[in-house]
This record gives C-alpha cells, structure tokens and sequence, in this order.
C-alpha cells in the first residue's frame, strides 16, 4: 500500500504514529479485510489491538452489517456460552426467555473477540465448530442454528505456553491464527511516543481548557528511554495526570520523573519463560511434599489394614473350631448354643470389626467359654485323662482359666 492511502486510513481513525510496525500492522489489516479469512491480532495489553478489527471491517464487503466487540475476560464463566451462542427459554435459573446471542445477532457481520486466551475450555470446542461448520447449538437446545459471521480475534498472552499449559486449544489457535496481526509495543515505536504525546496533550487542552504541556529535551529523551509497560494507555493517562497537576507547562526531565514510575517492578518488562515450559514451580513443589507426607500414611494404613485382616483370620478360625467342637459335643449329648459367626465376619463393618478384635485380644477366654458349660468341660477333662493342660489346649484357653472354671463348677476331685 503506497504511503498516501495509509496515511487516509489513519486520519479516518485517528491512528497517530509513523513506525514500521504500526504500518505493517495496517498494511495487513487492509490486505485481509475483503476476504472471511479469520484473523488474530497478538500485542501486549494497551497496545491498540482494538483499532485493527474496525479497520478490518469496515474495508470489507460486510461493512454494512453489524459489528460487535466483545471483552471474553469480562464475562462470567457460567455465563459466556449463553452470551456467544444464546439460549433456550428455561435452559437456567433466568432464562424467562430465548435469546440468539452474538453469533445469531451478528448473522452476515463481524464479531471481534478480544481477549479470546481467556475463554474457558469447552467454549473454544463451541467456537471451533462456529469456525468449522458455521453451526451451533444455543444453551439448552437441541437444533442445530447456522451463522455467517468474520471472527477477529486479539489476545495478549503467550498463546503457544497456553497450549502446552492445556488452557487453549491447539487446534482453535490454528482456526484463528489463518492471518495474524502483531501489533508492536509503544516502546518499539520510537518517535511514535512523542507524536501520541502530543495528541493526548492537545486533547486535554481543548476538553479542559487548559495551556497545552510541551517537553523540554531531557523530557523527550526520558519518554524514549522509558519500557511502557503499560503502552499507550499508560502513557495517555501520564499525559492527562501532567496536563492538571503540572504547575508548570514545560515538563523537564525532573518533572517527569514524578508522574513516572521509578521503581524495577513497573519499568522493567515482565520476564517471559521460554515457549512450553511452566510456571508452577512453587505448586509443583508444594504437590511432591504433600504425596510424600500421603505415602508415609498409606503405608501406615496397609500395615495396619494387614493386622486387621490377619486379626480377623484368626478370629473367623477360633469361632470355626468352637463350632465344630459344640457340634461333635451335641453329638455326645450336650446342647450348646451355636457361636454367632457372622459377629466375626469379614464383611462386617469396620467398627463392629474393630470391637470384635479388641474383644478378641483382650480376653478370649470370655468369648470362648461364654457358650461353654460343665458338661463341656467335663468330657473334655474325660477325654484327656483328667489331664487340665491337655484339656485347656483342646478347649482353646488357658490353664488358669480352666482352673478357675472348675472351681466354679466343683468339678475338683479328692
């Protein structure tokens, strides 16, 4: 594009500046606005990304249909699908109504999404099929709507570190990405600073009716060292501070120092990590200490869970032998009640589990014999002889319990 038809377009829409940058940004702008091919706009906030899709559409054959701008980081997460794609009547709580959203408004026009690194995961696969098919479905719906729209999209994030975060989708980037637009940082504009400088002090001026402020030398050469961090709205909102608070219409070099920030944090750029690597160092670390305090416990747990399971075993065996023996002395004779075994059952739950191990290892004898009577310890004393050690191992207790027993039942012999 020759210089005096850029220089047109920047007089329609009140683009100060002359870099090489700016121009390139333009120069595409214009080449792809006849065409539906999408676009993405990449520069850091402040930048005036927000130029490019007005000058994109308004140089193309959808000019006179509509055009809409929307901020995706300023829409709720739970709201930005019903907002892009609408919704059906009663589809949520407020929803007394149907509604066509963006895409269905802006039918036959052009919708600039800035922004667009902050849409939440299953809005881009709802964006890629719009940029795909030219189809989607409302919140709520089932019909399948179609929309003719140009997408213009801007972002001011590392969109490659997005996708190897997984907090973009790679294939929606490349759906985007088919012309992309950068636009340069304010401090890479050289002389443009001074120029902006200018406009936004003559504006003040006329709004306010105030003397227009003007740079000494040492100013001038201040701006152009200075990072800008926060690019032309930053330096627009310097400006205006100047223009009221400046006793003095001149700003020297001093003057300026004091409406600009002196401190590294603010004039130094924020340090980029290299493409696909992650930030989350402090995270990561935070995540090894807690699974290794875990792993301690788990392991305490298993050996744990394995005393109980051992516990149980022997409990489930002693209450099989005791009913083997309560049959073989039903047999004989002797009518004993059956022992319970589901009381020691595995299956049982955790805390009836656990009161049958403590009662278990606390004082078998008590559940051994509470079913057992004279009679039982008769024969068994009979079968053996008289034998009180032999008996006890047979019946599964101890001596001085058996002994005791006996007392009880008078079963001493002369």
């Amino acid at each position: 594009m020759n210089t005096s038809e850029l220089q047109k377009i920047k007089q329609r829409y009140n683009i100060v500046g002359n870099s090489d940058g700016l121009n390139r940004a333009l120069d595409v702008a214009l080449q792809v606005a006849p065409t539906d091919l999408s676009v993405l706009i990449v520069g850091e906030s402040g930048a005036g990304k927000e130029i490019i899709p007005r000058v994109i559409h308004d140089n193309s054959p959808r000019r006179r249909e509509k055009y809409f701008a929307i901020n995706c980081g300023s829409i709720p997460e739970g709201t930005i699908d019903s907002e892009l794609f609408g919704h059906e009547k009663g589809s949520f709580t407020g929803a007394i109504g149907e509604s066509e959203g963006y895409f269905g408004v802006a039918n036959k026009g052009t919708i600039f999404l800035d922004e667009v690194g902050e849409l939440p995961l299953a809005t881009q696969a709802r964006l890629l099929r719009v940029l795909e098919t030219g189809e989607y479905i409302r919140v709520g719906g089932t019909k399948v709507m179609k929309t003719d729209v140009r997408i213009v999209a801007a972002t001011n994030v590392n969109m490659q570190k997005a996708i190897s975060e997984g907090r973009f989708r790679e294939d929606l980037y490349y759906r985007l990405n088919t012309i992309p637009i950068k636009m340069p940082p304010l401090r890479d504009r050289g002389n443009d600073i001074l120029l902006l400088f200018r406009l936004f002090a003559m504006q003040m001026a006329e709004k306010y009716k105030l003397p227009k402020i003007t740079l000494s030398e040492e100013a001038k050469e201040l701006m152009l060292r200075y990072k800008w961090p926060g690019n032309v709205r930053q330096l627009k909102n310097i400006t205006e501070q100047m223009s009221v608070l400046s006793q003095e219409r001149e700003i020297t070099a001093n003057a300026l120092r004091q409406f600009i920030p002196q401190d590294p944090e603010s004039t130094q750029l924020a340090t980029i990590g290299q493409q696909g690597a992650h930030s989350y160092e402090n995270e990561r670390e935070l995540l090894f200490k807690i699974l290794y305090e875990m792993r301690g416990n788990v392991s305490e747990l298993r050996r744990d869970m394995n005393n109980l399971r051992k516990q149980l075993d022997e409990s489930n065996a002693l209450t099989n032998q005791l009913n083997a023996r309560s049959v073989s002395i039903q047999n004989e004779g002797v009518n004993l009640p059956a022992v319970d075994t589901r009381r020691t059952s595995i299956s049982m739950s955790q805390p009836q589990a656990e009161e049958a191990i403590a009662e278990e290892i606390s004082e078998p004898e008590t559940l051994n014999l509470s079913d057992l009577g004279r009679q039982m310890i008769e024969k068994a004393l009979e079968r053996n002889g008289g034998n009180r050690k032999k008996a006890a191992a047979e019946l599964g207790i101890s001596d001085r319990t058996l002994y005791r027993k006996i007392k009880q039942y008078g079963l001493e012999k002369d």
